[in-house]
């Protein structure tokens, strides 16, 4: 099976200009106390998708783990936008949009239809898959919050509301949503007794 050179180096110029989410900060820390990555966001996030895809008989999850490999390389030049300081109105969406385009612009055409169409499939949440994207995507952060060592001064309380209508869309998010909320909760009231 032949493919010509500058197909082959298109797809590797994307590889290398995706890298670039390896530097890309998220507000979340690690257990350790260092900034995660956007990639390492990624990464659990797609490792959460293969840990529950067998108790979701009826959801492709190929294209699940696609979509979450998609959903944030339009942070790629701008960076994460930290939840408590996003607004509806903010045009982070379509910056994120253009950012992707801009990135995928060089793929062979087919690629590049099919990740486009897969990057505007988890923004609209248009399929099952999607709507469990996207919720898989707020579980993951909310498990990392958890986690983390975090600031001292770290609202956990506002994690209890954070993504939640994207987790009450399918029962199984709202099931481990709620595994997750009681370590929130636990983590908040111990905050609250320490202070006190």
């Amino acid at each position: 099976m032949g493919s010509d050179a500058g197909n082959l180096e298109a797809r590797l110029a994307f590889l290398r200009e995706a890298e670039r989410l390896k530097d890309t900060l998220r507000s979340g820390v690690t257990a350790g106390g260092r900034q995660e990555s956007v990639a390492e966001h990624s990464w659990r996030l797609c490792l959460t998708v293969l840990a529950f895809a067998d108790l979701l008989p009826d959801i492709d999850p190929l294209r699940l783990l696609k979509l979450v490999i998609i959903h944030d390389l339009g942070e790629i030049y701008e960076g994460d936008v930290p939840a408590i300081h996003q607004r509806a109105d903010d045009g982070r969406d379509a910056r994120e949009r253009a950012d992707f385009h801009r990135l995928t612009e060089r793929l062979p055409d087919a690629l590049r239809t099919e990740f486009r169409a897969l990057y505007d499939e988890y923004a609209a949440a248009s399929t099952p898959e999607a709507v469990l994207a996207k919720g898989f995507d707020k579980l993951e952060t909310i498990l990392q919050h958890t986690q983390g060592a975090n600031a001292p001064d770290f609202d956990y309380r506002f994690n209890l509301h954070y993504g939640k209508a994207r987790t009450d869309a399918h029962p199984l998010l709202a099931e481990v949503r709620a595994l997750i909320d009681a370590e929130t909760e636990a983590l908040a009231e111990g905050r609250a007794a320490r202070a006190g």
